[in-house]
């Protein structure tokens, strides 16, 4: 019996440990540095209202919170580089998994969100 629970204890960390998030969390200096490459995509998941306060230039808004952000990441292409934000880092956390767990591999999330861009001195636009 004792063999029996070991195995299935050490099936359940082996489980956890590959369900874990492909996603890079990148500081604001990496993060500035990564969403100037060619064909990086900068995802805003914050809420239209959010948004409009201020976002990041050329950044395409899918609200995590909606209700509907699986169906709407289900229209982006998978192959493509994403750089991902939010307002603290929570938020783009979440999503960066889900978007993981829905087949992205090239995933960066921006540790500290716009809070820490803006208290770098980084442009945000309306």
């Amino acid at each position: 019996m004792k063999k029996v629970i070991s195995i299935l204890v050490s099936v359940l960390l082996l489980a956890g440990c590959s369900s874990s998030s492909s996603a890079i969390d990148l500081s604001v200096s990496e993060f500035s540095n990564k969403v100037t490459e060619a064909g990086i995509i900068i995802l805003d998941v914050r809420t239209p209202g959010e948004f409009s306060g201020g976002h990041i230039n050329g950044a395409l808004l899918i609200d995590f919170q909606s209700g509907n952000f699986e169906n709407e990441i289900a229209s982006l292409d998978k192959s493509k580089t994403y750089a991902v934000y939010c307002r603290s880092g929570n938020r783009s956390g979440e999503a960066v998994k889900v978007m993981s767990d829905a087949g992205f591999t090239n995933l960066y999330n921006l540790d500290g969100g716009v809070i820490d861009w803006a208290n770098a001195g980084l442009l945000l636009v309306n």
